[in-house]
């Protein structure tokens, strides 16, 4: 390379893209085409930045192999920051293993980063544990090992090891202090501040509290019987039960756990279960019928006893039930929570991070639209959502994760 293109690269390297521009603006040929593509992204032009690295692409000799795998792995880290969550992964699969056997380690270790960091948003964290514990960061330089740690930490709050989270946040601190990028520095801040949002609501005895991370984690891990709402499940210290595809009965339950240690009307739960204002006897025959499923569901858990007015629960092993309730009371809640990260979202990418129809998704950010809580630019396939980061929406708790136990 010439020294215009080795000065360019340190300073993209070293968080500089203007200074990059300043050395390769004026230039056509494939390596300053990367490199103008790659400053561009970090100056969140990602259009233009994505055209420029198709550019360099096509530019780059039969012979130039690492320099086009180079160019996918940056155009798949675009098409993230850009939440184009259907972008190919078998092309940056395919790069990453050319990086892999021309010897490059640093950038096939990025585009793992890339691969694990997607896995991670759309919630499937066994894949993403598994692809991560295959790098060792310790050879890579500082920037690499911040990427790497914030994964880490990702991971950890989102199987609710706080303290895990902590340590690897601290390390990737430490990390971006070394490679002296600004950016760099700023998102590890970013994800501190997860740790110190409310994550959750606690309703017990009729009184409700905003928690923690650490303090659901904890909660989690006591002798009380957990109604959980973020994630649709009823649980103590030893057994989980998944109401996750029956609506009603998690309903009935959660109805249930507020109430706690009373007993909850018929009519309320009816209303609470089935949506109706009156109860007549038709809905109360079908609430007989739904609350002995859900006795049959919680039967290692809890039982549902009848009393004169309606019906209560009685755990079998803890001494107390609570429920766990997403931070803020939201329709939408779900939708926001992935908007709240101040990324701009297509529809498909939303309804692959939720596991839900597009549609679905498309109809939630209409309603959305048309109160005024999010914002939409484009049209058609290149249309994106997006919303101002709203306080009490941390994703951790709101994703589809398979309970353990």
């Amino acid at each position: 390379m010439d020294s215009l293109i080795t000065a360019a690269a340190r300073a993209l390297a070293a968080g500089d893209p203007l200074g990059a521009l300043n050395r390769v603006a004026l230039r056509d040929d494939a390596p300053a085409l990367a490199l103008r593509g790659i400053a561009m992204a970090q100056l969140g032009d990602l259009d233009r930045a994505k055209a420029l690295l198709r550019r360099a692409a096509r530019a780059f000799g039969p012979k130039e192999a690492v320099a086009r795998a180079r160019c996918v792995v940056a155009e798949a880290e675009i098409a993230l920051v850009s939440r184009d969550l259907g972008w190919p992964a078998k092309a940056l699969d395919a790069a990453r293993a050319t990086l892999e056997e021309r010897g490059d380690r640093v950038n096939a270790a990025h585009a793992r980063y890339l691969e694990v960091r997607r896995l991670l948003l759309i919630g499937r964290l066994n894949e993403a544990e598994h692809m991560l514990a295959e790098l060792d960061p310790a050879p890579f330089p500082p920037a690499s090992r911040t990427a790497h740690e914030l994964v880490v930490a990702g991971i950890a709050m989102r199987r609710l090891r706080t303290k895990a989270a902590r340590n690897a946040l601290a390390r990737a601190e430490r990390a971006a202090r070394q490679a002296g990028i600004p950016a760099l520095t700023a998102e590890v801040e970013c994800a501190s501040l997860v740790l110190n949002t409310p994550a959750a609501r606690l309703i017990a005895r009729g009184e409700e509290r905003l928690l923690l991370l650490e303090e659901v984690e904890a909660l989690l891990a006591s002798k009380a019987l957990v109604v959980d709402a973020c994630r649709n499940v009823v649980r103590d210290a030893g057994t989980v039960v998944s109401l996750a595809r029956r609506p009603v009965l998690f309903a009935l339950a959660s109805a249930l756990g507020e109430a706690w240690p009373g007993d909850v009307p018929r009519g309320t739960l009816v209303a609470r279960a089935f949506g109706a204002k009156l109860a007549d006897e038709s809905h109360r025959a079908r609430l007989r019928v739904e609350v002995g499923r859900l006795r049959t569901e919680l039967r290692t858990l809890a039982d549902v006893n009848a009393t004169k007015r309606g019906f209560a629960l009685v755990p079998r092993r803890a001494g107390e039930v609570v429920v766990l309730a997403p931070p803020v009371e939201e329709k939408h809640a779900a939708v926001l929570a992935f908007l709240a990260d101040g990324e701009s979202w297509s529809s498909s990418a939303l309804a692959l991070a939720l596991g839900a129809s597009q549609r679905t998704v498309q109809r939630a950010l209409d309603s959305l639209a048309a109160a005024g809580r999010v914002q939409s630019f484009g049209r058609g396939r290149a249309r994106r959502w997006m919303t101002p980061p709203v306080p009490g929406f941390p994703t951790t708790l709101l994703l589809p994760v398979p309970p353990t136990g």
